[in-house]
């Protein structure tokens, strides 16, 4: 795989690299297990948010109700406190066959992107579980960070602008999340770098469909947007942040 190739178009979006000091924490070995809780809750919560735009804008009752039922067992293991499920038969049960088609290019394009990022996102919430319990890293609930409140904020309240701007926050956390692997992956262990790098390359394409699908819905060049939620972005990265987080800014 050729990194920098990969890496360039996403260092170009976003309007800032990950600060230095943030990385010096993040390569401390006792920051590793909070590290690794929170990326793993942020794979749940990227599904939550493409099963979230599937069910709103285009899904019938019945594709609804069939996202809903992927996500449960998920959930309730991360929020809820219940018990470890099979993950990966979980998995095998995911796929467009329960998805509601429709005559709407967009929409259909909605749910082409998203039940796939869904399925990646659900994958990749699974392997680092697997990193951790290799590493007997229990899983304990943690705070959220301030990361994705601090982006939905701006969101315009009115359709479809407001649907816009929800893909181009999606695109900025997908973006980020790969550059946050990239600048980690050189100061892990050899077996934890390669697993990093390995999410690179869908973590690249989702930014990507996420602004495909907001430009495709939008009657303007939504560049000035992007560039908004870019400054956005890049103030919660910069600025001091009382919690240590996978999205955190630098810390406090």
């Amino acid at each position: 795989m050729n990194y920098p190739q990969l890496l360039a178009p996403i260092l170009d979006f976003l309007h800032c690299p990950t600060p230095d000091a943030w990385i010096e924490k993040a390569r401390q070995p006792e920051n590793l297990p909070l590290l690794l809780t929170d990326h793993m809750i942020c794979e749940l919560k990227a599904a939550q948010t493409a099963m979230l735009l599937i069910r709103k804008y285009v899904a019938d009752q019945r594709g609804g109700e069939a996202l809903l039922s992927w996500l449960k067992p998920y959930e309730s293991f991360t929020y809820g406190g219940g018990p470890e499920p099979d993950f990966v038969a979980l998995h095998k049960r995911i796929g467009k066959s329960v998805m509601p088609h429709t005559d709407d290019p967009w929409g259909q394009q909605l749910i082409d992107s998203m039940v796939l990022l869904i399925k990646e996102e659900l994958h990749h919430f699974w392997q680092v579980r697997e990193v951790m319990m290799k590493r007997d890293i229990p899983y304990v609930k943690i705070t959220a960070s301030r990361y994705a409140r601090g982006l939905i904020r701006d969101l315009r309240t009115w359709e479809p602008q407001r649907l816009i701007d929800k893909l181009i926050c999606g695109a900025y956390i997908e973006a980020r999340s790969c550059e946050r692997f990239a600048a980690l992956a050189p100061h892990v262990d050899e077996e934890l770098q390669a697993f990093y790098l390995s999410l690179l390359r869908s973590e690249a394409r989702h930014y990507q469909d996420y602004l495909t699908l907001a430009q495709s819905i939008s009657d303007d060049d939504i560049t000035p947007r992007v560039r908004h939620f870019g400054d956005v972005e890049a103030a919660l990265i910069t600025t001091p942040d009382s919690e240590f987080r996978f999205h955190s800014g630098v810390p406090a």
